[in-house]
């Protein structure tokens, strides 16, 4: 097990989504697309700036009409200016209407047969025409859109402000609103030569026309567009939200304590960060599963390993009450003190064992000098002697120092329990060499003895838990079995690998080696 690295305690928080996290994930991505959608619909509101822009240069059109007129009329002859009003409304498709100072109509071009300015009545209009005006209601509602006086039809001429406007020398326009809802402009000037006025209206129906065909189209395509967004929402809703649905049916059964008849779907066709969530929890919960059954099986282990010297233990203290014998006595008593010192052993070891996985979570590894320490450690077993006259040797190879990121007090176990298990396998006065072999990135210890040797299909074994097989020399119970097992975790914990193997040397003897990385020298 790698130790732990920093982690932000905050990433929750980070993560968090505040009010949107209470919503639905299909919701939100609809919510998103529709929004995107919203913002195209803000071309209704181009459309009114457009309108707006036509009108203006409809209204500048009209005025300079309206002078152009004034002009002409100020340079014909009065007997012609009847068929040249005639002339220029059918031209520009207005009605043209002279006033005279006192604001009198003196001449109109409706009167003279042009029935080209006509108002129509909305009420006799089809359904399609109220339909139409009533979106352009509510449109410009919606935009605020600035709504102009409704058109109407005036006594004298002095009463509409453009002809009061031309009179006093300015030329002037106004943009009423028909009861269609069409735009009716009014221009007026001044007769050149003259207190009179011209003013011409029209209505101009074609600006509407223009706007109600581009909204039209606009809201074709924004229909088309909301349809497909929403469509592809939903698609993309369900490729996301049906897999998480169903990973999180499945984690929730595995924390309910099913993991054994849960199958996390791995979803192999995807390639995507949903596949890839898949596949790590369907990773997580076969690891769940088989730390499980490694504990189910470790207990069981443990209770079966208690159960021998405590069965030894309780027969040793029944026979002390009822044997009479001193010697006999004796000899309980000694098995006594030997199961008791073999449970306490084994209970130590077992503790060691169980708690190893966590600490070692917890670790901070440090660099550790492995030559250093192995020379130590031998040092000091020679300085204590060895049993049976077995000799210990360190072969080096490579710089002095060989230095590994880990925890030192627990690579000195890992060394202890090799060093151990080696020197008590070792015939008397047999050679137990320890070596170290430095690589690129790699560190390689090798532990040598010259015992019976690993036979090759018991090689994985050795490294089970309470798997005990030991040398015919040594006393029952001496051992837990968990020697092994514990270096296993220790070294796999510092990314390394331990495996034990024949001697190149073709000699009797096994050869524990020790894989680990080396540490990156700055």
């Amino acid at each position: 097990m790698a130790p732990d690295t920093a982690s932000q305690r905050s990433d929750g928080n980070d993560l968090a989504l505040r009010w949107s996290g209470r919503v639905s994930l299909t919701r939100r991505i609809l919510a998103v697309n529709i929004f995107a959608l919203l913002l195209l619909a803000g071309g209704f509101f181009y459309l009114d700036s457009y309108r707006a822009r036509i009108l203006d240069n409809r209204t500048q059109q009209a005025m300079q009409e309206a002078r152009l007129i004034a002009e002409a009329l100020g340079v014909v002859p009065q007997d012609r200016r009847e068929a040249l009003i005639r002339q220029l409304a059918r031209d520009t498709a207005s009605r043209l209407r002279v006033f005279s100072p006192d604001g009198a109509l003196a001449a109109d071009s409706r009167l003279l047969g042009e029935r080209n300015f006509l108002l129509r009545d909305p009420d006799k209009d089809g359904p399609g025409q109220g339909i139409a005006r009533f979106l352009d209601a509510v449109i410009d509602t919606v935009v605020g859109a600035k709504r102009p006086p409704l058109y109407r039809e005036k006594a004298s001429g002095l009463a509409w402000n453009d002809v009061r406007a031309a009179q006093a020398g300015y030329s002037s326009a106004t943009v009423w609103r028909a009861p269609d809802r069409t735009p009716v402009i009014t221009a007026a000037a001044r007769i050149p030569g003259s207190s009179a006025a011209i003013m011409t209206t029209v209505n101009a129906r074609d600006i509407t026309q223009t706007v109600r065909v581009e909204r039209f189209r606009l809201s074709v395509v924004l229909l088309v567009v909301t349809l497909v967004s929403v469509f592809l929402s939903l698609f993309l809703a369900r490729t996301i939200v049906r897999p998480l649905r169903r990973l999180a049916r499945a984690a929730v059964r595995v924390r309910l304590g099913r993991a054994r008849e849960v199958v996390v779907p791995r979803l192999p066709d995807r390639g995507d960060e949903i596949g890839m969530l898949a596949r790590a929890l369907s990773d997580m919960s076969l690891a769940l599963r088989a730390r499980i059954d490694a504990t189910e099986a470790f207990a069981a282990d443990v209770t079966h390993e208690l159960k021998n010297p405590l069965a030894s233990l309780r027969s040793a203290v029944d026979g002390l009450g009822s044997v009479r014998d001193p010697e006999l006595q004796e000899r309980l008593l000694a098995i006594v003190r030997d199961d008791v010192h073999r449970l306490d052993r084994l209970i130590s070891d077992i503790s060691d064992a169980s708690r190893l996985d966590a600490q070692l979570s917890r670790a901070k590894f440090e660099p550790v000098d492995v030559a250093a320490m192995l020379r130590a450690m031998i040092a000091q077993r020679l300085e204590r002697g060895i049993e049976r006259d077995v000799r210990l040797r360190f072969d080096e190879e490579g710089p002095e120092a060989l230095f590994i990121l880990g925890e030192g007090a627990r690579l000195e176990r890992v060394f202890e329990n090799l060093i151990d298990n080696a020197v008590s396998f070792s015939p008397d006065a047999g050679l137990v060499s320890i070596s170290a072999l430095a690589g690129t990135d790699k560190l390689e210890l090798r532990f040598e003895d010259e015992g019976p040797g690993v036979p090759e299909e018991a090689r994985d074994a050795v490294f089970r838990r309470f798997h005990s097989v030991r040398p015919s020399s040594e006393g029952f119970g001496q051992h837990s079995g968990l020697g092994l097992a514990i270096a296993r975790t220790i070294v796999e914990a510092h990314g390394g690998a331990i495996h034990v193997e024949s001697r190149e040397d073709r000699l009797s003897g096994a050869r524990f080696v020790i894989q680990l990385p080396l540490a990156v020298q700055s």
